[in-house]
């Protein structure tokens, strides 16, 4: 049973951590200093979605730091591990997404929750633009700006790479996240199983890691916030 599960193992997180931040930094340079926008353009459409997977993977990670799951019992690896992952993935402060995440938590779906939007809790797009709003500013587009500059002029990327490879995988992985990982789960479509206000995708396993790295089984997350996200599964299917 779920309520029985032992306690997860760190090795095991940090594995899948290191798969996937690795697997990211791979196909990253690969796409942005070596692909040639003159290939097929199915492997120019293939490894724009490769990333974003990977992207959205990444931000999952960085996620279980701000609950205290990837390293249980080590809030100073989880920090430096989260801020790590969140400075490369857009210039986010996790300390301030570490805040409002926990705000989301403790008032889910409710005016006092940072990822919901009360003044219209069905349409997606005011609800992505307020939700992107609310971690992306200046400080954010400063640095993006600055590591554009570094690829161009430092590193020799071209600039259409630099856009098509990595911005445009970054920015589809944000409405990837926000689409299956809180529109999905928080919006106000049917009943809510109970106060969390969240609501877990009728999805297979393959699936759901397809999706957002199984954090579409949302109601799981809510009731169990520590478990990582290889682990909710388990709490959904009770194995």
């Amino acid at each position: 049973m779920a309520e029985t599960m032992t306690k997860p193992n760190t090795g095991t997180g940090l594995l899948y951590a290191a798969l996937v931040v690795g697997g990211w930094l791979v196909v990253h340079i690969y796409s942005v200093f070596f692909h040639s926008l003159s290939a097929p353009i199915w492997q120019t459409v293939g490894l724009i979605l490769l990333q974003c997977w990977l992207y959205a993977g990444m931000f999952i990670v960085a996620h279980d730091t701000m609950h205290g799951s990837l390293v249980p019992g080590n809030e100073a690896a989880n920090a430096r591990i989260g801020k790590a992952i969140m400075f490369v993935y857009a210039g986010f402060d996790w300390s301030y997404m570490r805040k409002a995440h926990h705000a989301h938590h403790d008032n889910p779906g409710t005016e006092n929750d940072p990822d919901f939007n009360a003044n219209d809790p069905k349409s997606f797009w005011p609800w992505y633009l307020k939700f992107f709003r609310e971690y992306f500013g200046l400080r954010q587009l400063l640095i993006l700006v600055c590591f554009t500059l570094a690829y161009i002029f430092l590193f020799g990327a071209s600039y259409l790479n630099t856009i098509i490879m990595w911005a445009v995988p970054a920015i589809l992985s944000s409405v990837q996240l926000f689409y299956f990982g809180t529109y999905l789960t928080h919006r106000h479509a049917e009943a809510f199983p109970d106060h969390h206000n969240a609501r877990t995708n009728d999805y297979p396993k393959w699936l759901s890691l397809l999706t957002c790295f199984h954090f579409g089984y949302h109601h799981e997350h809510h009731l169990y916030p520590h478990e990582p996200w290889w682990r909710l599964p388990a709490r959904k299917f009770g194995a």
